[in-house]
């Protein structure tokens, strides 16, 4: 008889060495427009793969048409151990430039992340795609009254704020900017 544990195993194909402890979540950074079938080959070879996608209408000369891209282009997500074996099959895939990481280190991306990432695209809430921004990162507001605005991205305690420094007098103002949209500049 077996656990629930060793029967997951047989039923997803991982051997019963790996334990699932040991799979963690990576990104593969690939070549633009070639996600889908990345993500494709790799699920075809029995791998945990997960490409967010969104639809977008593309309109060209004579029609519009809505089309499914992904969510971050160049990007497709992987459930792996990281063993010899895992590598190998993913880089003999074409078009996958490599695991996203440091120094040659893959990075894993924590669980929640991505169940995040799911869970979101899994309702009906609307969302939309957002620049990543760190704090103390250089932003502009865009739209609305501050239209243009720089300054530094600060985040406390859940309230965004752009903080706009005059370099010279060493004085620095910060002005809420939650409901603006910001980009990186």
């Amino acid at each position: 008889m077996s656990t629930p544990d060793q029967s997951y195993e047989v039923e997803s194909g991982l051997s019963p060495l790996v334990s699932q402890e040991e799979m963690r979540w990576y990104a593969l950074h690939t070549r633009a427009r070639h996600e889908k079938a990345i993500e494709r080959r790799l699920r075809d070879q029995g791998m945990e793969t997960f490409m967010p996608s969104t639809m977008e209408v593309h309109r060209w000369s004579d029609r519009k048409k809505k089309v499914e891209v992904p969510l971050f282009s160049c990007y497709v997500f992987i459930r792996c151990a990281l063993s010899a074996e895992d590598r190998t099959r993913v880089y003999q895939v074409e078009s996958v430039h490599g695991f996203v990481g440091t120094r040659g280190a893959s990075l894993p991306i924590p669980d929640d992340q991505i169940e995040s990432i799911q869970k979101v695209l899994a309702q009906t809430a609307p969302w939309r795609s957002y620049p990543f921004l760190k704090v103390g990162q250089r932003v502009r507001v865009r739209g609305g009254a501050m239209d243009g605005v720089e300054g530094v991205f600060l985040s406390e305690n859940g309230d965004h704020s752009l903080i706009i420094s005059v370099d010279a007098i060493q004085r620095s103002m910060a002005v809420r900017i939650d409901g603006y949209d910001v980009e990186p500049v």
